[in-house]
């Protein structure tokens, strides 16, 4: 059996996953080591913007200037959602994310990683909430640039995650009604930005697999640091594997004690030749040992963070 395929069988039995990846478990924080190479790609992506076009003619933007023309609303971050904004009970929470984004940085430095998909078998695993926290501990860093898009246009969440208004988003700018500056949420002092569902559609597949989806990924990857997308789950509709064709890489999250083995075999499958990242364990029991989880990818312990 695959590594992955232990790590999800152990998440069935309620217990810590083993690292999906060929990355050591190091806790060391390696952002550092990738640090130049992706103020390099930054700098590269600056100084294209001054007017010039990229191969298949979309402008580059400067996060300067897209700060200027995005909207900028009153973000009210939900706490139960937020590892960072829970104080001390969340400083667990936290931590398990920092660690996440170690091994992130660690693939990063060595094959291209910038664009994220988050997904899981079902609903109610998690997703969301994994999605929301891991981009609050990069924006945590100096200097770092994250775009959030809520790509679940069935039943977007990202945006009451953070308290921000839920349209325009995704399905306006897909549907042509609204360019990258409409959709695009600036709502806190960091550098994190949204991009929320939108308004209900009745064809979210067709609109995610549209020109305009890749037109927009190609717009906004120059101008971010990393963009994290909230998919729908796997196994409900095709929506996250032609997402996934889109991204570097895919995370896949599963709910300790509660996803069901073959439930998530069967989902994570399908992203196997996908540049699966590996498996995001949500819901840890918090009396596990320190060993038992820090030799797992990642996971949480409170039961209200797992509503989708």
């Amino acid at each position: 059996m695959s590594r992955i395929h232990e790590a999800l069988k152990k998440a069935a039995q309620g217990r810590s996953s083993q690292l999906a990846t060929g990355v050591q478990p190091d806790l060391v924080d390696v952002a550092a080591e990738v640090h130049k190479s992706i103020v390099a790609e930054t700098h590269t992506a600056e100084r294209l913007a001054r007017g010039i076009r990229g191969s298949d003619g979309v402008p580059y933007l400067r996060f300067e200037d897209l700060v200027k023309g995005c909207a900028h609303p009153k973000w009210e971050p939900d706490p139960r959602m937020s590892v960072f904004e829970s104080g001390e009970n969340g400083s667990l929470g936290a931590e398990r994310f920092r660690t996440l984004r170690s091994r992130l940085y660690q693939v990063a430095g060595t094959r291209p990683l910038r664009r994220i998909l988050i997904t899981s078998s079902v609903p109610a695993e998690g997703k969301t909430f994994v999605a929301a926290n891991l981009a609050q501990s990069f924006v945590r860093q100096p200097d770092r640039r994250v775009l959030l898009i809520d790509a679940d246009l069935r039943a977007s969440r990202l945006h009451q995650v953070l308290g921000a208004p839920g349209t325009p988003g995704l399905a306006e700018y897909l549907r042509g009604e609204a360019d990258e500056f409409a959709v695009i949420q600036k709502g806190g002092d960091d550098n994190l930005c949204l991009i929320p569902g939108g308004a209900e559609v009745t064809n979210p597949s067709e609109l995610l697999l549209g020109d305009r989806m890749k037109k927009l990924l190609d717009v906004v990857t120059p101008v971010f640091d990393w963009i994290i997308l909230d998919s729908p789950p796997a196994l409900a509709v095709h929506d996250a594997s032609s997402l996934a064709d889109l991204c570097n890489g895919v995370l896949f999250v599963v709910k300790a004690g509660k996803t069901d083995h073959q439930v998530a075999e069967k989902a994570s499958s399908e992203f196997l030749k996908k540049n699966l990242l590996g498996v995001v364990l949500n819901g840890v029991d918090k009396h596990g040992s320190y060993g038992d989880y820090y030799s797992g990818y990642a996971g949480y312990d409170r039961e209200d963070t797992d509503r989708k």
